[in-house]
C-alpha cells in the first residue's frame, strides 16, 4: 500500500475549543492505516466571514496514511459528526472543522473536495500552524506556504 503525507486543518470555536482540538488529534491519529506524524501549537485567530461569534482555535495535522483523498474526507466528516458539528450556514460557529488541506503533491478537483484547500493560501490560521510543522512546505500550483503566509496582511493569530 502506498503512503501519502497529508495536512489537516482544524478549527473549533464552540464547546470548549482547546478540548476538541485535542480530542479530535488524538482521533486523526486512530484513523485506519494513518499515524499522526505531527501537531502545530494551538493558535486563536478571528473569525472570517461571518464575524458576530467567538474567536476560534486553530491548528494543523501532519499525517501518513493508505486512505485515498476521497476516504480520508469521509473519515474527517464522520469526527466533525461525533463531535456534534452542524452545517447551519456558512463560515458559522462550529465544535468541529477539518479539512484536507494538502495530500502529496496532489492537485484535485471534486465534488465536495478540491486539493489543496481553495482558500489556504489566504489564511494566516492556517498557514502559521503549517510552518511551525512543516517550515518548507509548497502549496501545489501557488507558492511556498511562507510566501502565501505574506499576503495574509491584518490577519491577527495568537499562539496559545
Amino acid at each position: 500500500m502506498t503512503r501519502h503525507t497529508a495536512f489537516i486543518g482544524l478549527g473549533s470555536n464552540l464547546d470548549e475549543p482547546h478540548g476538541q482540538l485535542q480530542r479530535a488529534f488524538a482521533e486523526i491519529g486512530k484513523l485506519p492505516d494513518t499515524r499522526l506524524l505531527a501537531q502545530s501549537s494551538l493558535y486563536r485567530s478571528a473569525p472570517l466571514g461571518f464575524a458576530d461569534q467567538p474567536d476560534f482555535v486553530n491548528a494543523v495535522a501532519k499525517i501518513e496514511t493508505t486512505l485515498a483523498p476521497q476516504a480520508l474526507l469521509q473519515a474527517l466528516l464522520q469526527i466533525e459528526h461525533r463531535h456534534g458539528r452542524e452545517r447551519t450556514f456558512r463560515n458559522a460557529p462550529r465544535t468541529l472543522d477539518l479539512d484536507v488541506l494538502l495530500y502529496d503533491n496532489l492537485q484535485l478537483h471534486e465534488h465536495g473536495l478540491t486539493i489543496p484547500h481553495p482558500q489556504m493560501h489566504m489564511r494566516a490560521f492556517v498557514l502559521q500552524p503549517l510552518l511551525e510543522i512543516a517550515p518548507e512546505c509548497e502549496i501545489p500550483g501557488i507558492s511556498s506556504a511562507a510566501q502565501a503566509l505574506c499576503g495574509c496582511h491584518g490577519q491577527k493569530l495568537k499562539k496559545l
